[in-house]
């Protein structure tokens, strides 16, 4: 974890979610959610204004459009694919401005930073480090913890989205969801 100095344009919560995350397979359904903030103060409390949202499901099979890299769906691939959708926001998004990923998850943001060194799900590391990476050459980047469920707004709001696309739910409307509702 770098920290960047001042207030990063862009705030991006990730967060990951698996449906019976033991013994776990490529059939184990496991999905990302991205919540993607301007103004945000950090503290937890909502601050700031909700960009983007986006949630997707943790893609095993090499022959789907999108695969990068996941053999098996868990908590680990999901918040590891959670980093490379905000990293590849960030790239689509263009510009200079600097970016803070925030996560609940050490595990993907050392892995993700390149902290760490990979020891399992190797392919997708390699996948988020290399955008990683790229992002970093066009911008300020870094990442911050956050402790899961602890009612910080965005990190539940991310969580509530991976879990829903999980289920294959939709999510709730920001505007009816609160903190904590799962």
């Amino acid at each position: 974890m770098s920290p960047l100095e001042g207030t990063p344009r862009w705030t991006l919560y990730v967060d990951g979610s698996c449906l019976g995350n033991q013994n776990v397979d490529e059939t184990t359904p496991a999905a990302w959610g991205l919540v993607v903030i301007t103004g945000d103060s950090g503290l937890g409390k909502g601050s700031g204004e909700l960009h983007h949202e986006a949630a997707g499901m943790v893609l095993t099979d090499a022959s789907e459009a999108g695969f990068i890299g996941a053999n098996i769906g868990s908590n680990n691939t999901a918040e590891l694919s959670g980093f490379a959708a905000a990293l590849r926001w960030l790239l689509v998004e263009g510009g200079k401005d600097a970016a803070l990923i925030r996560a609940d998850s050490t595990y993907a943001g050392n892995l993700a930073s390149g902290v760490w060194k990979a020891k399992a799900n190797r392919e997708l590391v390699a996948h988020v480090q290399e955008l990683w990476k790229e992002v970093a050459q066009l911008r300020p980047l870094a990442w911050s913890h956050v402790k899961a469920h602890r009612g910080h707004r965005w990190n539940e709001r991310a969580d509530h989205l991976a879990l829903r696309c999980a289920q294959g739910m939709l999510p709730e409307p920001l505007t009816f969801w609160k903190p904590g509702q799962r």
